[in-house]
């Protein structure tokens, strides 16, 4: 890696982080509030349509935005291509997602869907004007005006959700607030890249786009769908305040994990994509990242599954008690979300979108298999399967990631061991701690005192080459 790409490198991961963990200690902070002033219920219904929103998203990009990071001969047409077809997808999706809204009450038996939905959906007739910003920040490896855009909306987003929580707009306040957030970002982005189209439409072009993104599309569209089956039969069979606990506990599981995945996925991929043909330097630097990658996000999920009952009933009290042991149980499957991505951001740097497509196929008939078979047992059986799941995931998803730069199942694996058996001792020792201590405020703070000194004790002890990866990143000069 050059040295100006290793500085580009560092400043987008030095960007991108601040914004994630900024956004990530908001999002908590603003939950605790949300879950306070609002019931389980209130989330259960607000999750209901998340299916219906985020499959008519994945349409919506088309994976062109992928497409455009990565291609060498970038031109203007391209880009302006790629505009018109997400603003005509955004008006197709809001009009099916406004008629369809009556059947998907009648669904889910739950009429307050109609408005709800229709006002959720509006964000598809803005949001793709956007969507040619971000390409162009990302192809300039510019992750700081994002964090910017991103911490102001997230700002903005916060105050009018807990004002509107506050004097009791109920589960209005959730909806409003993310609509008007995602009104702002657009407004920002086009302040900070005035970006307009100069060229009209390019068959040629959008071959191109369409042939690389219509396999992210449907592979994106498969794990969206797959990620979203659950809220949709524990809605169905179950109530809404059941699907209020599960997701709950499944956002805080997944909020570190996610985090941290969106720092990595988003400044790998166009940073990898400058040496796709380097399978040497590829293969090295990946590995790094993987280590590193892990080396954070390991001991965050162990410290939060060892902590989960002592931060619930601290935070959101005691009524949200049923989604502790799911909490616990998720975050084991979670830890591993950043290591799939990676594994998978690598078929897309090197073009193999067929490839990605294909894992996603595979992975998802596995996951429905085991969906079917735990999840009438229950959400605390199901949540195990996730668990196996995600293990028979990664065994697949390293599959290509061999054949392509020779870093296989087996190799990662015994990259990330030394990790995985320090944040294993660091969860052990922080949930016997739990046992020791009868308060639940001494729980957290002694808990997370012991299990940060013996997770870096044992990283200095054993020098973990992943310590100089982070303190570099902490560095601000190069």
């Amino acid at each position: 890696m050059s040295e100006t790409l290793k500085q580009q490198t560092k400043k987008g991961l030095y960007w991108t982080f601040f914004n994630q963990f900024a956004n990530y200690g908001m999002n908590f902070c603003v939950g605790i509030v949300m879950a306070r002033l609002l019931s389980p219920s209130d989330y259960g219904i607000t999750a209901l349509p998340a299916v219906f929103m985020a499959v008519a998203g994945i349409l919506q990009s088309g994976g062109l935005s992928d497409a455009l990071v990565r291609k060498t001969d970038f031109r203007e047409e391209d880009l302006s291509t790629s505009f018109y077809y997400s603003i005509a997808v955004g008006i197709i999706m809001y009009l099916a997602l406004f008629f369809s809204a009556p059947w998907i009450a009648d669904f889910y038996n739950t009429p307050v869907l109609i408005p709800l939905l229709r006002v959720t959906a509006l964000s598809f007739l803005w949001g793709p004007l956007n969507s040619a910003q971000n390409v162009i920040l990302k192809r300039r490896l510019d992750f700081k005006t994002p964090t910017k855009i991103s911490l102001t909306t997230r700002v903005f987003s916060a105050c009018i959700g807990i004002i509107l929580a506050y004097i009791g707009y109920g589960l209005w306040a959730l909806v409003i607030s993310g609509v008007l957030s995602s009104l702002l970002t657009v407004i920002l982005n086009w302040f900070a890249v005035r970006w307009v189209p100069h060229t009209g439409w390019s068959n040629t072009s959008f071959k191109y786009l369409w042939g690389y993104g219509n396999k992210i599309m449907l592979s994106w569209g498969l794990s969206t769908l797959y990620d979203n089956i659950t809220p949709i039969f524990v809605a169905k069979f179950y109530s809404p305040a059941d699907l209020g606990v599960y997701n709950r506990a499944q956002g805080y599981a997944a909020m570190p994990s996610q985090q941290v995945n969106g720092v990595i996925q988003g400044v790998t991929f166009p940073v990898l994509s400058k040496m796709q043909d380097d399978n040497e330097a590829l293969a090295r630097n990946y590995r790094r990242m993987l280590r590193t990658t892990a080396f954070i996000v390991f001991p965050l999920m162990m410290m939060l599954s060892a902590l989960a009952r002592p931060l619930v009933l601290t935070l959101i009290t005691a009524k949200w008690e049923a989604c502790i042991i799911l909490l616990q149980i998720i975050c084991f499957s979670m830890m591993w979300y950043p290591i799939h991505s990676i594994n998978l951001n690598l078929l897309m740097v090197k073009g193999r979108s067929d490839l990605f497509l294909r894992l996603e196929i595979i992975k998802k008939v596995i996951g429905v298999c085991i969906l079917a078979i735990t999840l009438p047992q229950g959400l605390i059986i199901f949540c195990y399967g996730t668990i196996i799941s995600s293990m028979i995931s990664l065994i697949i998803n390293t599959y290509y990631t061999g054949k392509l730069i020779q870093v296989g199942y087996w190799r990662q694996m015994k990259d990330l061991v030394p990790t995985l058996v320090l944040s294993f001792l660091l969860f052990g020792s922080v949930y016997l701690t739990t046992y020791f201590i009868s308060n639940l405020y001494l729980q957290i703070i002694c808990g997370g005192i012991i299990g940060a000194i013996i997770y870096l004790g044992g990283a200095i002890f054993f020098k973990f080459e992943e310590l100089n990866d982070v303190k570099y990143m902490l560095k601000r000069k190069a």
